[in-house]
């Protein structure tokens, strides 16, 4: 059903009595629909119509916690392909994060703290065009690059390679996505509260935002990260990120970042690449245990549901709730 974001959100206590009548006005003109499929919580859906620039058409979907009333300010977790995270009845493969049920129980159990997740829909056959970080990807071999995109697209059934856009995406994220966030939600806007997550090539690309928006977001959240960039084995992409890391993934600049990798399937390509990561952010003088983890996980796939398995580590990384 479509509902306008005032009237549905006033109906949950969402506003507080003292929203200026700036976002008033701003929630007053957004359309919002109710999705199904959550198990705990309530998720709504943006249409495609606040999409602008250079990122196609797309909706936006934003989780809120079963215990959201407006009383007290939620911190906020974007999330990277918004198609797999919630509904298994709905994905390609019949798997799911299950984020509703493990970020609503993590924070009943005053784990966490209330944290609501933005959800960030990808491009469908762009997807990886758009995950693919642009610094690291202007450093690579012309050659090289062409071919990797071609393999990628093909991969996607696609005769041509897309321009990486990933640069344009996280201007999507903090210039349209972060903005209509802020102004429309109960929730912190600072980076001690704002956080970013997603897996292989979203790992990536959470790496990648808070590399070029530290100031934006405050803590990283990198799943089986996809280190070699493509489908192929290769050192060059590998060593293009590592020169990225240690340039700009620094503690001056971060605040904090998690890691972690399976065995198992794709998985099963990352330790060497991890290991190698480790060592750069232990020579920028990260802290391992303290503002960087790094986790592995044998027996774990490189899927969604190994993904859920260990989902609370990063969730509770990001958001601990100090008692």
């Amino acid at each position: 059903m479509k509902l306008i974001i005032y009237t549905l959100f006033a109906a949950l206590s969402l506003l507080s009595c003292n929203s200026t009548s700036s976002q008033i006005e701003v929630t007053a003109a957004m359309q919002w629909d109710t999705v199904n499929g959550v198990s705990a919580g309530t998720l709504v859906r943006l249409d495609t119509t606040h999409t602008k620039g250079e990122v196609s058409a797309r909706p936006l979907d934003v989780w809120l916690p079963s215990t959201y009333d407006g009383k007290r300010k939620h911190a906020v977790l974007y999330m990277y392909d918004a198609q797999m995270l919630f509904d298994a009845n709905s994905t390609w493969n019949r798997q799911e994060w299950r984020v509703d049920e493990i970020m609503d129980s993590l924070i009943l159990a005053k784990t966490v703290l209330p944290t609501i997740v933005v959800a960030l829909h990808n491009g469908g056959i762009q997807r990886n065009f758009e995950y693919f970080p642009q610094k690291p990807f202007h450093t690579l071999r012309m050659q090289f690059s062409d071919s990797t995109m071609a393999a990628i697209a093909s991969q996607y059934g696609s005769d041509t390679a897309f321009p990486v856009k990933s640069d344009a995406y996280l201007r999507y994220m903090v210039d349209i996505v972060k903005p209509l966030i802020d102004t429309t939600f109960h929730v912190y806007s600072d980076k001690s509260a704002t956080a970013v997550a997603g897996s292989s090539m979203g790992g990536l690309m959470s790496l990648y935002a808070i590399g070029e928006y530290p100031e934006v977001f405050g803590t990283a959240l990198c799943m089986s990260t996809h280190w070699p960039g493509g489908f192929s084995p290769n050192d060059e992409i590998p060593n293009a990120f590592q020169a990225y890391i240690a340039k700009y993934i620094t503690p001056d600049r971060i605040g904090k970042i998690y890691f972690d990798y399976g065995t198992e399937t794709l998985d099963g390509m990352y330790e060497p690449f991890q290991n190698q990561v480790n060592e750069v952010l232990d020579s920028n003088g990260f802290i391992l245990g303290k503002n960087w983890i790094t986790e592995k996980y044998p027996g774990a796939a490189h899927d969604e549901k190994s993904w859920a398995k260990r989902l609370h580590v990063p969730f509770t990384f990001a958001f601990k709730r100090q008692r």
